[in-house]
């Protein structure tokens, strides 16, 4: 190809790939991961982790020797008084130098088990971050398929106002002809009034799932959303259930929120650990250099520093003996968190087999009430094409053709309604089985 129409077509081809990025179509998949890295609740779990890691730094460099180094320089003037009775300033000056170390030797063990404290709430936080994203994975999932849903019903709505059209005109022909009475095609103009109503409502509830969508992906008000529409069919709708005992067992090891609180059963036993230091001594070791200088000494700066130069080494040893049972107070406080630590362990496993077997019940249930709402439909719809066929033949009064109408959209919304419900529900109850979320 010539070099001059590739340098045409290369441009060309770049500003359809951006034309095309503005606006892209959103999958399930491309939803969640947008949510789970840009959600905001997501965004302020990691500023709690990086607070985590930081505390966790300070922990790790207690342990090592501390080390300043201090000067204090003073000035000092005074009058004088001469030979000649004039009195004149005077003034002196002095420097002092030190360089100071020290180090905790043994208190117990409490550093050790502060690093080993903030170790665990790092990990803790992490975890916190995976409940926070699976919490929003869910939420998004549930907004998506509401999309999905909203999508469906406007489809549904818009082919009855059709269908509603199309019987106004049929009677009004049939009016014109003294087929039917006034009251009668009133009553079919009333119907084709509700449906344009329920066309209205079906596209605002379409809006508003769309809303609940793009705040969860925090979009801006300028950000358009499209999402991909699947066609989802009986395979997606009726599959196999695993054993609520599987998943529940599957659940236990893979959720967050579990590992979470048995993290923090770990820290409480730390913390009491912690606690228990206060009543143990304390040894740490010191040391330091000093010198000093003075202005009217009549030796050179550098010689007043060596001969007036000092060094000093020490231990101290602490022993508590009485600290107005504030240590006792904190063993059996750590102790009370203790038992609360093993509470929360417990009650998030009691929520979370709460949560698995609600929702192993809600696909069971689901999955039949879509197989009966099929065969339901299926008879309906033979029944109300009957009943429009004779009222178009003038052998059914509008009465029959609207109560027949109606039973038929009773028994499209409830298919629609049992399909969706079954299809989120067993994609949540396989979530918990660590599978992921996909359409």
């Amino acid at each position: 190809m010539d070099m001059k129409k590739i340098w045409i077509v290369i441009p060309m081809l770049l500003s359809y790939m951006a034309a095309f990025s503005q606006n892209p179509v959103w999958t399930l998949t491309d939803c969640i991961e947008y949510a789970r890295e840009n959600n905001l609740q997501v965004r302020y779990s990691r500023l709690s982790e990086e607070s985590s890691e930081v505390n966790l730094l300070q922990a790790e460099a207690d342990r090592l020797p501390s080390l300043s180094f201090s000067t204090t320089q003073t000035y000092s003037g005074q009058k004088s008084q001469n030979g000649n009775g004039n009195y004149r300033q005077e003034g002196t000056y002095t420097g002092s130098y030190s360089l100071n170390a020290g180090m905790t030797l043994f208190n117990g063990g409490k550093i050790a088990n502060t690093v080993i404290q903030n170790e665990l709430a790092v990990g803790m936080s992490i975890l916190n971050t995976e409940e926070i994203q699976n919490n929003i994975e869910i939420a998004v999932t549930q907004a998506y398929l509401q999309v999905l849903y909203s999508n469906e019903s406007l489809k549904i709505a818009l082919q009855n106002l059709e269908n509603s059209e199309a019987q106004l005109e049929r009677s009004e022909i049939l009016f014109e002809a003294g087929s039917i009475a006034l009251s009668e095609l009133a009553q079919i103009r009333a119907q084709y009034s509700s449906n344009k109503y329920q066309v209205t409502v079906a596209e605002n509830s379409l809006a508003d799932s769309y809303l609940q969508l793009r705040q969860l992906l925090e979009m801006g008000i300028g950000e358009q959303l499209e999402i991909y529409m699947p066609e989802i069919d009986d395979d997606d709708v009726i599959q196999p259930v695993a054993s609520l005992e599987s998943v529940y067992a599957t659940a236990l090891d893979v959720m967050p929120e579990v590992r979470n609180r048995l993290l923090g059963l770990e820290y409480a036993e730390i913390n009491e650990k912690i606690a228990a230091a206060d009543r143990l001594p304390t040894v740490s070791v010191s040391a330091g250099v000093g010198t000093s200088n003075f202005s009217d000494s009549g030796l050179s700066f550098t010689d007043q520093l060596n001969r007036r130069l000092n060094e000093s080494v020490g231990i101290s040893v602490s022993v508590p003996i009485f600290n107005n049972r504030r240590a006792k107070t904190a063993i059996e406080l750590a102790k009370i968190q203790m038992r609360s630590a093993e509470l929360d362990v417990y009650n998030t496993e009691k929520d979370l087999l709460n949560t698995v077997e609600s929702l192993y019940r809600e696909v069971i249930s689901a999955q039949s009430r879509y197989l009966s709402a099929i065969e339901n439909l299926e008879y309906s719809t033979i029944s109300y094409i009957l009943v429009e066929e004779q009222y178009n033949a003038g052998l059914k009064n509008p009465v029959d053709l609207l109560t027949e109408k109606n039973s038929y959209l009773a028994a499209q919304q409830e298919t629609l309604q049992s399909k969706y419900q079954a299809v989120l529900y067993l994609k949540l109850l396989n979530f918990y089985r660590n599978q992921p979320i996909e359409l």
